[in-house]
């Protein structure tokens, strides 16, 4: 939610227009912990990647020699630019600093940085700003604004730091501002500043959201700073809700099990499933933020490509019933086999489970609007397909196989 106080509906809507238009963005997770790849000392450690400093308890001194490590010369910035865009991604969104405290980009306020503490040498966010604008994507920067494992007064380490002697508001105050400073500065123009966990206090959180205000007042703030200050809501970690959400809203998820990379997690989404969940999460009314964790070496990889290529010739021929488009005006029931979105003037019906009788039923449309035409997207020819009511079901002939067994998508027009 937004502060009326704060910020006018007008104001807000300007700023969140090219999100509302984007709908679908590429997550990146990507820092030390691609190194040890879910392994640390000859054992596979639970849980996502990113996480394994925290899982498996590695002291500060032990988990900083990683630096050492970590030297991605296959690191292509305008390469990652490219896949994203091929795959229909309208945005990225990259981890600048997670929980473990390494910072991915150059930065005044700790050694403990990509240019300073690895053989790398190179400010990777600096060329991925460059790449993006050349391509005309948005650049957005996740920064973990409470975990931080690495830093004695940010929050999550208990062993190798006393949680009692933790100063949490100086270290907002004397680091994280300034490193959000440097960022929405050095960086500009500046999407998205996407924050995680939650900030402690309400007051902190307003704070913070003021801080970006002053510094970047189009950079849009994720609703994980907390207590509702976000420019948008944020769903759980591969939560999608079952019923249309008022508002704007965002699906943040995974292409396996993990964000950051791990060696053996192979448990890859098919192209099809990240269509028609893309397809849900858009007729709901919501963004898709799907993730990718490059390996230490800096390559995205190559299963992820290859799925992203998919899903993109996909929109390529079906982006109109995706970007740009509303959630469905129509109620449609959960069981239905199909999702729909929408334009001034247009009902794009996403058929996910072809009828077997050639016989498309589309519940509760009557009232909704009044139907001239129907047709396939991908016929160049826009042919009209038959159809008829059934009280307040809109009954459309189709052929026996669909054009797309993925999704196929008919449109009707008012």
């Amino acid at each position: 939610m937004v502060d009326s106080i704060e910020e006018i509906k007008e104001q807000h809507d300007k700023k969140m227009a090219w999100w509302r238009e984007a709908k679908f963005g590429m997550f990146i997770h990507w820092g030390l912990y691609a190194v040890p790849a879910g392994v640390w000392k000859g054992r596979c450690i639970p849980g996502i990647g990113e996480w394994i400093m925290y899982r498996a308890r590695i002291p500060v001194k032990e988990y900083e020699e990683l630096a050492k490590r970590f030297n991605p010369v296959k690191f292509n910035a305008k390469e990652w630019v490219r896949i994203a865009k091929e795959a229909g991604m309208r945005y990225i969104i990259i981890t600048a600093k997670h929980h473990d405290g390494f910072c991915m980009f150059d930065t005044k306020y700790t050694d403990y940085n990509i240019v300073k503490a690895t053989p790398f040498g190179r400010d990777p966010l600096k060329e991925l700003a460059e790449a993006c604008k050349e391509e005309g994507i948005k650049l957005g920067f996740y920064y973990s604004q409470t975990l931080d494992w690495h830093h004695p007064d940010g929050l999550g380490n208990d062993w190798d730091y006393d949680p009692a002697k933790k100063d949490f508001t100086r270290y907002l105050r004397e680091y994280v501002k300034p490193q959000l400073k440097e960022l929405l500065t050095n960086y500009a123009p500046v999407a998205v500043i996407w924050f995680d966990i939650g900030t402690p206090t309400p007051e902190l959180a307003r704070e913070l959201k003021e801080w970006v205000r002053k510094l970047s007042p189009d950079t849009i703030i994720s609703g994980r700073i907390g207590h509702g200050l976000g420019d948008y809501r944020e769903m759980g970690d591969n939560q999608i809700p079952d019923h249309k959400i008022e508002g704007d809203w965002e699906t943040p998820a995974t292409l396996n099990d993990t964000w950051g990379y791990k060696s053996y997690d192979h448990n890859w989404k098919s192209p099809g499933r990240i269509i028609q969940t893309l397809v849900d999460i858009v007729s709901k009314g919501g963004n898709y933020l799907l993730n990718v964790g490059p390996t230490a070496e800096g390559e995205i990889p190559e299963p992820c490509v290859r799925i992203l290529k998919d899903v993109g010739r996909w929109l390529k021929a079906n982006g109109e019933s995706i970007y740009g488009t509303t959630a469905s005006p129509i109620e449609t029931p959960p069981d239905a086999p199909y999702r729909c979105t929408a334009k001034p003037g247009k009902l794009y019906v996403h058929v996910l489970g072809w009828p077997w009788d050639g016989e498309l039923r589309i519940f509760n449309v009557k009232n909704s609007m009044k139907i001239k035409r129907a047709y396939f997207l991908t016929d160049p020819n826009r042919g009209g397909l038959k159809f008829r009511w059934e009280g307040e079901d809109l009954i459309v002939d189709v052929p026996e196989k669909p054009l797309d067994p993925i999704d196929t998508v008919i449109v009707l027009e008012s």
